[in-house]
């Protein structure tokens, strides 16, 4: 059996020790980007501008889905990452066996749902009507996989909780490479079209959940959780719920937000869905480093919480902000200049105007990633602290300003769909600002408090 090395977070070299934690969470993030990446590319290459358009269109409302599983595994997780940081054997046990049944019953109930609401979901999301069977078919198929969302996430939140990142970084990896293969066999030798990307999507997703679950309760004794043993004291349920429910009220505005701007890119007609589709993937795959390094960052600041190691949490800030900064200054700067060339990747050259649209919205937003970049480390370090709430606030602020100002902008005919590219790094420099703010103001005068005592 193969014995994973765990990541003490309370000690040791703090920069060295949070990349090692942070890298594979990166690299796996990367792998489960390749989910999406693996269909853009062979149903852009192979069936044409209308499948892309039917498969991205249904990007940002499983995105949206999985979002509400991902933040309460999240939240979950960064509780457990602050009671083993105390080292509080039973509110630590107590708590994976709440956030268990809680998401679990959630995840089932989602897709129960979802499942028997397809063609409401079509119709909110304003597809047009010459691709809406097909969108049917690719989101049908797709929505039949959120357990499996919520396995692989529980478990690999709780496991890097106990500082074990690299694991769900295998299972991700075997998955990947599955997606990637069964994409070609079913789309384009079988020709299954878009519901062989979706079949492809969503085997890969059940060896990824199925597999992490069965190795981690085999191999991670703090899981098997005997609910004999649970004894539950008066406030944890709250606690539990206040942050996994709070993670995920987060991640669900977040992605409630960027559903909103998806049903506003489609009213532009199936060109600008086209473009949108492929440039958000490009997008994705850049910023994501900078996403996954928040979340490590945020298990990083729970568990020196739970350990009350406050002088390290601090040290840890200056050194995560200079880190984020000079990897997104160097993404934006490739992304800018390489617009085209990426955009080429995924759409066959004949397709200028769809090239073009995705190199205006990359040119635009991503010269700006060094904003969502500070965001992601505010939402993990809000977390880490026990406020979730926080996080949600500067959420708000950021996708409230974002889709006000695309409605209103895009609303010009002179501006049109450059308003709404234009209005996403103005939201996250808004919510930066607070969230910046709100830290000196107030929370380090507490950090001093702490370190006097």
């Amino acid at each position: 059996m193969v014995i994973i090395m765990k990541t003490d977070l309370t000690s040791g070299g703090i920069t060295k020790t949070l990349l090692c934690f942070a890298l594979p969470m990166i690299a796996g993030n990367l792998l489960q980007q390749i989910y999406n990446i693996a269909d853009t590319l062979i149903v852009g290459r192979y069936l044409g501008e209308d499948a892309l358009a039917a498969v991205g269109s249904t990007y940002t409302l499983t995105t949206f889905l999985y979002s509400v599983i991902i933040g309460l595994c999240m939240g979950s997780g960064a509780l457990v990452s602050y009671y083993c940081g105390g080292n509080v054997r039973q509110k630590q046990k107590n708590a994976i066996a709440a956030a268990f049944i809680l998401i679990g019953t959630v995840s089932v109930i989602a897709e129960i749902i979802t499942l028997c609401s397809v063609r409401g979901i079509i119709g909110v999301l304003k597809i047009p009507p010459e691709i809406t069977d097909m969108t049917g078919d690719y989101v049908r198929v797709i929505l039949s996989g959120i357990i499996f969302i919520f396995l692989y996430n529980y478990y690999a939140y709780m496991l890097r909780a106990f500082g074990n990142s690299v694991t769900p970084l295998i299972f991700l990896g075997a998955a990947s490479v599955i997606n990637i293969v069964l994409d070609i066999i079913f789309v384009v030798h079988l020709n299954l079209g878009v519901k062989g990307a979706a079949y492809a999507t969503i085997i890969a997703q059940a060896v990824s959940g199925a597999g992490l679950a069965l190795y981690s309760l085999i191999t991670e004794r703090n899981l098997r959780i005997k609910f004999s043993d649970i004894h539950f004291e008066k406030g944890e349920i709250s606690e539990t719920l206040r942050m996994s429910f709070s993670a995920s009220v987060q991640q669900s505005v977040m992605n409630f937000g960027i559903l909103m701007i998806q049903g506003l890119v489609n009213s532009f007609g199936t060109t600008v869905m086209a473009a949108f589709t492929v440039a958000v993937k490009i997008d994705t795959l850049a910023y994501m480093p900078a996403q996954e390094f928040g979340s490590a960052f945020s298990l990083f600041v729970s568990r020196n919480y739970g350990a009350k190691e406050y002088g390290r949490i601090r040290e840890c800030i200056k050194k995560s902000l200079m880190i984020s900064a000079i990897f997104c200054i160097s993404v934006s700067a490739a992304v800018v200049v390489f617009s085209d060339d990426l955009m080429r990747i995924f759409v066959k050259a004949e397709e200028t105007d769809i090239i073009h649209i995705g190199v205006q919205y990359l040119a635009t937003e991503g010269a700006f990633y060094v904003g969502i970049g500070i965001l992601f480390l505010m939402y993990g370090y809000y977390r880490g602290i026990n406020k979730p709430e926080m996080s949600l606030i500067l959420t708000v602020i950021s996708l409230g300003t974002r889709v006000a100002l695309a409605y209103f902008l895009s609303g010009f005919e002179a501006i049109g769909v450059f308003g709404i590219w234009l209005s996403i790094p103005i939201g996250w420099f808004l919510a930066d600002a607070a969230g910046l703010i709100y830290m000196i103001s107030s929370d380090r005068k507490r950090f001093i408090k702490h370190q006097n005592e």
